[in-house]
């Protein structure tokens, strides 16, 4: 029944989407990939918000009923049915009353994500679009599982490709080969960012940047751009994921012909949303590098790398949880992050059964068995780090959004007030959920 609800809810919104679409033309900037969607559509509302009036993606909206929630502006209703009529006939006055009526954005950022097989199809089928930016795969991506294959889940991706106006903009990730690929696709302009030569937006340089006091603050690197090359900042994050999001952004402000300089300036404190390499203090002057929103074995390692680099006078923890919907790769992919995190921490902790695996692999890989602790969920891990830390460890916690990490975070948080705008996943329908 509820299958058969959601459905028909589905195609209600999508049809009144296609109809408000049609009547207050936004422009939208559609973005896909396997990593860094959200990073790069926070960053580019950050940098277009400051020209325009903007509306982006809520949260991770980014499902097949999650794109009509954002373009219609209305909430998730869940499971509750009065929500959903209450939305529905919102949806049916925006369509229906005069435009005088309602300050409808001038720019629509859609975060755009599949989960199986047809899922980008759908969405191709009725979206056209003005930007379309795809971030990175990466060599074993979420939600491989409910594919046939890594080329099949590349093709869906690139089939968000297909919504471009003849007139639209084609941004990609020049350092992922197979979104590098994507420009053979189409004939609409192509501006490709990354750090490898050829980049129209070319990024180098990439450092941690830190305070007076030594304290890890952020990151720093070069952009060069049309002949210039200038530096940026981002503070409040660590990874190149951001980075990458800011080149992205750019390559966006130069396709819409935005001050660049302007730009640079907005993308100093980019508003970006939680459990995404975030900086934030914890208990016992400790630093937790917030990465709980998801995982994948490629975001993984880029998280664990980042912790390595950072300069810290205490511990390096590491704290894992699972990463789903893998499929056959999920073993040895678990293993590889075990590997990875030996290099870059001292101290790992693992939560859940697939788990096991990233202990295996540290261990085989020389890690000492006395630096590595095992929890079976994210509240016993919560319960052990907590008491763990000391002062000056640096603690990076990361793991599929069925793990339920953001639990350990909270445990050693210093601001236990502002979770609520601090922490992923805090909104009542989450909370309720064991």
């Amino acid at each position: 029944m509820k299958i058969v609800f959601k459905k028909i809810i589905t195609y209600i919104l999508r049809i009144e989407s296609r109809l408000v679409l049609a009547k207050y033309k936004p422009k939208i900037i559609a973005i896909t990939g396997s990593v860094g969607k959200t990073s790069t559509k926070d960053a580019v509302y950050t940098v277009l918000s400051e020209v325009s009036y903007v509306r982006k993606s809520e949260k991770s909206y980014n499902s097949e009923i999650g794109l009509p929630l954002t373009i219609l502006g209305i909430p998730n209703g869940w499971s509750n049915p009065f929500v959903w009529t209450v939305n529905i006939f919102k949806g049916i006055w925006l369509f229906l009353s005069p435009v005088k009526f309602n300050k409808y954005p001038k720019w629509l950022i859609l975060e755009v994500g599949v989960g199986k097989s047809g899922d980008m199809r759908r969405t191709a089928s009725w979206l056209k679009t003005d930007v379309v930016i795809i971030t990175a795969i990466g060599e074993t991506p979420a939600h491989i599982e409910f594919f046939s294959s890594r080329k099949n889940l590349i093709e869906e991706k690139s089939s968000l490709i297909k919504t471009l106006k003849k007139d639209g903009l084609l941004i990609l990730n020049g350092d992922d080969p197979d979104v590098l690929e994507m420009k053979t696709k189409t004939k609409n302009i192509t501006i490709v960012y990354g750090f490898k030569e050829g980049a129209d937006i070319l990024g180098s340089g990439e450092n941690i940047l830190y305070d007076e006091n030594n304290v890890p603050k952020g990151v720093i690197f070069r952009v060069d751009v049309g002949g210039d090359s200038l530096p940026v900042v981002v503070e409040g994050v660590f990874g190149r994921n951001h980075i990458y999001a800011s080149l992205a952004t750019l390559a966006v402000s130069f396709g819409l012909k935005i001050n660049m300089l302007n730009s640079i300036n907005y993308l100093k404190n980019y508003g970006i949303s939680p459990g995404r390499m975030s900086l934030l203090k914890g208990i016992s002057d400790s630093l937790i590098i917030d990465d709980t929103y998801n995982s994948s074995p490629f975001a993984c390692k880029s998280a664990l790398q980042t912790l390595g680099e950072v300069k810290y006078s205490g511990r390096k923890i590491a704290v894992l949880g699972d990463m789903l919907e893998l499929g056959k790769h999920t073993i040895e992919a678990h293993k590889d992050i075990g590997r990875v995190a030996k290099e870059n921490c001292d101290v790992l902790c693992v939560v859940g059964q697939r788990s096991q695996a990233i202990k295996s692999g540290a261990i085989e890989a020389g890690m000492n068995l006395g630096s590595v602790f095992e929890f079976l969920d994210s509240q016993e891990a919560n319960n052990f780090i907590k008491t763990f830390i000391k002062n000056g460890d640096l603690i990076l916690v990361k793991g599929s959004q069925g793990m339920r990490m953001e639990r350990v975070v909270e445990g050693i948080l210093l601001d236990k007030k502002n979770t609520l705008k601090l922490l992923v996943r805090q909104d009542d329908e989450w909370l309720k959920k064991v």
